[in-house]
């Protein structure tokens, strides 16, 4: 006869704790980023428009994208500190995701845009400011490489490593621009700023199709790509006194956050408390899972 389950959830103030330390270090660094990135921004399409330039109205573009992404790691980080309430008992986390989800739709149709200007422009080349364009592309170099420079300095987040990865994207965006002013420049040749347009839309088009797949894996509840269902269910499994492990569950709350639910059919309840102690040094040292809910149930016989 089996005995009644026992459900115990592992998600200690401690791991919370060093959760809250982790924001906190990357959250000044992440707002400064996201002033020096949309501030510049600005400036582009104010430079972009004046100038004629496609190549730095795109590189615009990407900034504005990717202070989206900057606003989104710093939201998560001041979130971080909000406590679950009665109707949100995950607190406000998946705020994080819905926000990369617009930003991912709001990005591809920035791409559609900048395409359809570029394929017209190729047709129909349009006078640029060359000088202008070098000169603007460069200080965007500068202001990129001080935001990636803050970023690196900012904390080992996973927020923080997403969104220097965002910011490097923007490097290529400047150089590209700057590259466009200097060829027109000195030759003239006003068909390279669409090209190098279109260019810069190919590497938002990856970063926002690499955004939008990974928003809707994180709102299905998919596992995580750095965790192996099969892996974890065999490294519980190993545990002795676990006879059988099922109803396993893994999702990713948020960046950072991953949570798992399962089943543990055991020998004897006798061992509980060294199978539960186990299971949680597994799960965090090898997988990465602090937030874990386990029910005990005792095996048929």
């Amino acid at each position: 006869m089996t005995e009644p389950a026992k459900v115990l959830s592992l998600d200690s103030n401690t791991t919370q704790a060093q959760h809250h330390v982790g924001h906190d270090h990357g959250g000044d660094a992440l707002f400064k980023a996201l002033f020096f990135t949309l501030g510049f921004a600005v400036v582009e399409v104010v430079a972009g428009f004046w100038s004629g330039s496609l190549a730095l109205l795109s590189d615009a573009g990407h900034m504005v994208t990717d202070s989206t992404a900057l606003g989104l790691a710093a939201l998560a980080a001041w979130l971080a500190h909000k406590p679950p309430s009665n109707t949100h008992t995950y607190g406000l986390v998946r705020l994080e995701i819905l926000a990369a989800l617009f930003n991912s739709l709001l990005m591809l149709g920035l791409i559609v845009f900048i395409v359809v200007e570029a394929i017209d422009r190729l047709a129909d080349p349009q006078p640029v400011m060359g000088g202008t364009v070098m000169g603007v592309a460069f200080v965007g170099l500068l202001v990129n490489l001080a935001v990636a420079w803050l970023l690196h300095h900012g904390g080992d987040s996973l927020n923080t490593r997403a969104a220097l990865m965002h910011v490097l994207g923007d490097l290529l965006g400047s150089v590209a621009a700057l590259v466009a002013g200097a060829v027109i420049w000195a030759t003239g040749y006003m068909p390279i700023d669409p090209i190098l347009s279109l260019v810069v839309s190919g590497l938002i088009l990856v970063s926002a199709w690499r955004l939008l797949a990974e928003s809707i894996h994180v709102l299905m509840e998919g596992v995580p790509a750095q965790v192996s269902l099969e892996n974890v269910a065999l490294d519980l499994g190993e545990i002795p006194g676990v006879r059988r492990v099922h109803d396993l569950h893994i999702w990713t709350l948020s960046s950072g956050q991953i949570a798992l639910s399962a089943h543990l059919e055991l020998d004897s309840f006798d061992d509980w408390d060294r199978i539960l102690r186990t299971s949680r040094t597994r799960l965090d040292h090898e997988h990465g899972i602090r937030h874990v809910t386990l029910q005990a149930e005792l095996g048929h016989l």
